[in-house]
């Protein structure tokens, strides 16, 4: 698949996050956590492929991205801060690991928030949303992607760890494993885990700590 694509609109949600509406290809299928690869439609960007998790849901009549962007490193997600609307984008093959089992406990670290953005969406549109948890691990308070839409949804169950920054009301430092077993109860079954590499393997141990099984860990790297 490779679709041309026009942008609809564009937002800044954060110091450093877009938000981009696209709009919707005919025929196209995904489930909330699925990703799939853009790059820019004018010259010299259209190879350069990134990959970003769909944040709309399969029903809605547009797409939506939610992309933590780095401007130092004059890449695709820079390039994306001046795309305007009317500009084209080109979307391809979908994929991505996620996709949610059951009640359990998200675990994400900064852009690895997106596939659970959708999940989480889809759940509350269903009224689904249970005793589901998120322990999100930003570096600073402003770094925290749509901290009042989690608030309002998940309450006492929407967990902040900010690694560089101590602020009431927020846990500090990294995410423990005592951290992830003081939010475990009777209705965990899952633990669902997106994040940069070195923040996997820490949690992955953190897993083998507390004896959680494979079977019940979904996981993605990015």
């Amino acid at each position: 698949m490779e679709e041309i694509v026009k942008v609809l609109s564009t937002e800044h949600l954060t110091h450093d996050v877009l938000r981009l509406v696209i709009e919707k290809p005919a025929g196209i299928s995904f489930v909330p956590g699925q990703a799939t690869e853009v790059s820019i439609n004018k010259e010299g960007w259209e190879k350069k492929r990134r990959p970003f998790t769909f944040t709309s849901l399969q029903d809605d009549d547009f797409l939506e991205f939610i992309i933590k962007t780095y401007p130092s490193h004059n890449g695709v997600t820079n390039e994306l801060l001046s795309v305007k609307p009317g500009d084209e984008l080109i979307i391809r093959n979908i994929f991505g690991k996620i996709n949610y089992k059951g009640e359990g406990i998200f675990i994400a670290g900064g852009a690895g928030i997106t596939p659970f953005i959708a999940i989480l969406r889809e759940l509350e549109e269903k009224n689904k949303i249970g005793n589901n948890k998120l322990i999100f691990a930003n570096k600073t308070k402003e770094d925290i992607i749509l901290e009042n839409k989690f608030n309002k949804l998940l309450g006492k169950n929407f967990i902040n760890v900010l690694s560089e920054e101590t602020l009431p009301q927020y846990e500090h430092g990294y995410i423990s494993s005592e951290l992830i077993k003081k939010n475990t109860d009777s209705s965990t079954r899952y633990y669902y885990l997106c994040g940069p590499k070195p923040m996997l393997k820490a949690i992955e141990e953190h897993f083998s700590t507390l004896g959680i099984a494979p079977e019940f860990i979904v996981k993605e790297v990015f």
